[in-house]
């Protein structure tokens, strides 16, 4: 324990930031090709591959709310277990990792019953169409009972992750994302299972990382360990920890949401090919949100630590370092997106008409992708810092308040075509997003800073 203590309080803050994130953004990217590359191998079965590529985009919805829930419990408990580390109060951070852990088990089970009960009704609801309903249910039904592994692995990795053990959890996902990549041409192709071995691909993959992570937090490395003791509940440790990762489940199941929205009115406005080219676009965001929040995750154990521990320059530091890493990302990707959208939309598809349609929609969607540094590098901020409130503010603002009005809003007031104008909803969100954001940083950043002083 001292050892760790002296690790993150003393290093260099630049180098230390360099030493963590890089395997976080190795994991993300990582995890990136984990989520896209179904859709990728998908994309390219022949005859079918942009019907089955748009039945699976339908499911994405409910994908991310399986994600979300696990950001829910890990992404809380993990920036609280680590403020407790800096306090030196490790018994509260496993007490804190026992509770979560019981959490996601619970939350596991009331998932997989949902998903398979209602899973047409919600898929038909998303956007789907006789023609795509088959592909979808194909792949709901099998994911379906892989729900715990999803939730296990991701929400217990950001406890590996906010030790310090940044290569650690880069490998819980390497792991997986390897066997899917290895698995998914064997099922798909090989055995003719077509959507539904991509399916169980994921599901197998997911459930070798979860057996990764659950066995390092049973090991001698970590320094907080799953205890049968520390799993009794305790509302002052989770619901605090629950609050304080409402603003990355708020994120990323208003993504659900909103990737509804869009399905709904493209599907209206478009049809299929319209849908399908929506999948395409939300993968290639993925590009740029997995690395930033990769880099957020690298710096939070930073800021978390130094903030418990009542460090403010090297929460300064740190801050700054991670807005400038951020920024440079995001204008770096924007700008291969702007040059090369036809590139990017070809790694999901051979269908030249998915293709043609495609390559002006993405240039459009991600009009200001240049500016979401400054977006994810201060919602990623606010978490570490344990600040809730201000956390979903900006969660909520960008995709409630702002992007699901725009969707329905645009095509009546824009003089161009529906579909263009519902694409067009995205950039002009994001702008007044970024805005919002960084006004608000600007002034709790300092509050909490003075209070801490």
């Amino acid at each position: 324990m001292p050892e760790k203590k002296n690790f993150l309080e003393t290093a260099p803050v630049g180098r230390l930031l360099w030493r963590l994130a890089l395997p976080t953004v190795a994991a993300q990217i990582i995890n990136m090709l984990y989520n896209i590359v179904d859709r990728i191998y998908i994309g390219h079965i022949p005859d079918i591959g942009a019907a089955a590529l748009t039945g699976v985009g339908v499911c994405l919805p409910l994908i991310m709310i399986v994600s979300a829930f696990a950001a829910l419990v890990g992404n809380g408990g993990a920036p609280r277990a680590s403020i407790f580390m800096g306090k030196g109060d490790n018994a509260s951070a496993e007490r804190t990792l026992g509770n979560c852990f019981v959490a996601q088990l619970v939350i596991s089970v009331l998932l997989t019953a949902a998903l398979l009960v209602w899973n047409r009704d919600l898929l038909m609801a998303f956007g789907a169409s006789d023609n795509t309903i088959g592909y979808a249910l194909d792949y709901m039904n099998i994911y379906a009972l892989g729900t715990i592994f999803v939730q296990l692995t991701l929400g217990l990795n950001a406890f590996i992750t906010a030790q310090g053990f940044t290569k650690t959890g880069m490998f819980s996902v390497l792991i997986g994302a390897v066997a899917n990549i290895i698995l998914d041409p064997v099922f798909i192709f090989g055995l003719n299972m077509g959507v539904r071995g991509a399916a169980l691909a994921t599901i197998l993959s997911q459930a070798i990382s979860c057996v990764w992570v659950v066995s390092f937090l049973l090991g001698r490395r970590t320094i907080w360990k799953l205890r049968l003791r520390c799993m009794r509940f305790r509302p002052k440790l989770l619901f605090p920890s629950l609050a304080l990762g409402l603003s990355t489940f708020i994120m990323q199941a208003s993504e659900s949401v909103i990737t509804v929205c869009f399905n709904a009115s493209l599907q209206r406005y478009g049809g299929d090919i319209a849908v399908g080219a929506m999948t395409i676009l939300s993968s290639v965001m993925q590009f740029a949100m997995l690395p930033m929040q990769g880099l957020g995750q690298g710096a939070q154990p930073i800021i978390s630590y130094n903030y418990g521990a009542k460090n403010i320059p090297r929460v300064k530091k740190t801050f700054k370092l991670l807005l400038l890493s951020s920024l440079c990302y995001s204008v770096l990707l924007w700008a291969c997106v702007q040059i090369f959208p036809r590139a990017f939309a070809a790694m999901f598809t051979s269908d030249e008409t998915l293709l043609a349609f495609t390559a002006p929609a993405l240039r459009i969607y991600t009009g200001v992708l240049c500016l979401f540094g400054i977006q994810m590098a201060c919602q990623m901020t606010f978490t570490s810092l344990g600040r809730a409130k201000e956390s979903i503010v900006v969660a909520v603002v960008r995709k409630f308040v702002l992007l699901l009005p725009f969707i329905y809003l645009l095509p009546a007031i824009l003089p161009i075509d529906d579909t263009t104008a519902v694409y067009t909803a995205e950039p002009v969100a994001d702008f007044l997003a970024v805005t919002f954001t960084a006004v608000l940083f600007s002034f709790r950043f300092k509050a909490a800073l003075r209070k801490l002083a």
